[in-house]
C-alpha cells in the first residue's frame, strides 16, 4: 500500500472520473509516499498552510492502471525522512477503485500533523 496527500475538496471533484492532481500535469506524474510516517512528514513539510481537511488516500498498488515506479526524493526527502527512502510516483491518474482506505490527517494545536484517523 502507498499513500497520496488530497485535500478533501479536490478529492470530491469529479468523483465519476480517476483522480489526477495538478502535479500529473507538472511533474508527470503522482507524488505518493511509501509509509504512513513518511506521509506525515511529507504534510508537515509541504502541507501544514494548505486546505482542510486534508485526506491521506491509501492506494493498493496493483489496483492502479498507471505504472508506478519508486524512485528518490530530489532534490532531498522531507525533513524527518531518511537519506535514500523511495517514494512512489504514479505516471498517470489514480483509479478510484485502487483506493482501499480514506484517512484524515489529524493536527496539533501548533499546526503539525500527528496522526492519520480513518474515514472510509
Amino acid at each position: 500500500m502507498i499513500y497520496h496527500v488530497v485535500p478533501l475538496d479536490d478529492w470530491n471533484t469529479a468523483p465519476e472520473r480517476p483522480y489526477a492532481p495538478a502535479s500529473l500535469a507538472e511533474d508527470g506524474f503522482v507524488h505518493c509516499s511509501p509509509d504512513e510516517g513518511t506521509t506525515l512528514a511529507v504534510v508537515n513539510a509541504f502541507y501544514r498552510t494548505g486546505p482542510r481537511p486534508l485526506l491521506a488516500l491509501v492506494l493498493d498498488e496493483e489496483r492502479l492502471t498507471a505504472t508506478c515506479a519508486w524512485e528518490a526524493a530530489a532534490p532531498a526527502p522531507p525533513p524527518g525522512v531518511a537519506e535514500g527512502t523511495l517514494f512512489p510516483h504514479v505516471f498517470g491518474p489514480i483509479d478510484r477503485d485502487a483506493v482501499t482506505r480514506v484517512l484524515e490527517v489529524r493536527w496539533d494545536e501548533n499546526g503539525t500533523a500527528t496522526g492519520l484517523t480513518d474515514i472510509g
